[in-house]
């Protein structure tokens, strides 16, 4: 009997990924009502927007760079111009597609069939956002740790827990007989391939840290202008680490087009700090329109993509354009 594909079987687990997302905004709206909903989006004005734009471009251009720099040591290599492009695509993708993260395994498949090295590229990506996650991660922990916050009591067991998982996966490593524990060595040395090649270049490793740290400071600093726009005049040391929380709930590939985590991990971390779940939950979706708008450059990079596909008259197609990820990329999404 034929073995479905893994491609196959991870379509079929993602409509549970997104029923989680579906579920928490459910019972947050359950809780909440829509008020704060409506407030979110009320509060919004062209001030604020215009600076949440302003502030994603530069955030753009830092996890394009991140990329550039791990895709040319891994040998995908690709044009500052060109990543940026893409990542605004993707940027907008992940905001409106189940999930969170369609939009950059679009990116990597695009550059990696440019390039003629799908897997390569796909890694390059997923490298370039794991050292995304963990300079965030870092950077979560310092504030969490210094700021008075709701989560910092459980800091240390969440720590614990983090530690006892990856034991547990290096033991399962060492520990499974037989064709498992050959397929686990090979699995650890290509990470570790990956790792030392692609992120701990001398050369490059310290731009990656550099770019992910600027990436990080420039979603915060977006969250914090939806949480003034809705009104909640807390002081910076009450709101920041409210902030880093919402944001690393928002990571979690669980959401329903962005949608889920991000408000519940809002609402509570808010009525926990003392400032009420409304207002959270109104931040919450004040950052996420805001968001939404500030990556619509991404629209004119798929329309632009699509417009180089388009059949000519009388059903003729055009020569075809020349092999970069952008045009590659939109051929995908035809």
């Amino acid at each position: 009997m034929r073995r479905p594909s893994s491609s196959r079987a991870h379509r079929s687990r993602m409509p549970w990924r997104w029923l989680v997302g579906a579920g928490i905004l459910a019972l947050v709206l359950h809780r909440t009502g829509s008020g704060p909903v409506l407030a979110g989006l009320r509060a919004l004005d062209l001030p604020t927007v215009a600076l949440a734009c302003a502030v994603t471009v530069v955030t753009t251009v830092a996890c394009a760079w991140r990329w550039r720099l791990v895709a040319g040591e891994l040998g995908v290599a690709i044009g500052l111009p060109m990543a940026v492009a893409a990542c605004y695509r993707a940027q907008l993708l992940n905001t409106v597609l189940p999930g969170g993260v369609l939009g950059d395994v679009h990116r990597g498949v695009a550059h990696g069939r440019s390039v003629g090295a799908t897997g390569a590229a796909l890694r390059a990506v997923g490298w370039e956002r794991f050292a995304g996650q963990v300079v965030q991660a870092v950077l979560a922990i310092v504030v969490l740790t210094i700021l008075p916050s709701p989560a910092r009591p459980v800091l240390p067991a969440a720590a614990g827990l983090v530690l006892a998982c990856l034991a547990a996966l290096a033991w399962l490593a060492l520990r499974t007989p037989g064709g498992g524990g050959r397929w686990w060595r090979r699995s650890l040395h290509a990470i570790h391939d990956d790792v030392r090649l692609g992120l701990l270049v001398r050369r490059s490793w310290p731009g990656v840290v550099v770019a992910s740290a600027v990436a990080t400071v420039g979603h915060v600093t977006v969250y914090l202008l939806a949480v003034r726009a809705v009104g909640v005049s807390a002081p910076p040391a009450t709101v920041l680490p409210l902030a880093v929380l919402v944001l690393v709930a928002a990571g979690l590939p669980l959401n329903l087009a962005g949608w889920g985590p991000r408000e519940g991990m809002a609402a509570w971390a808010f009525a926990a700090a003392g400032l009420g779940a409304g207002p959270g939950v109104a931040a919450a979706v004040a950052y996420g329109a805001v968001v939404l708008v500030a990556n619509l450059p991404g629209a004119v990079v798929l329309l632009a993509v699509r417009g180089r596909h388009a059949p000519g008259p009388a059903g003729e197609h055009p020569a075809p354009a020349p092999r970069t990820p952008l045009a590659v990329g939109g051929g995908s999404d035809a």
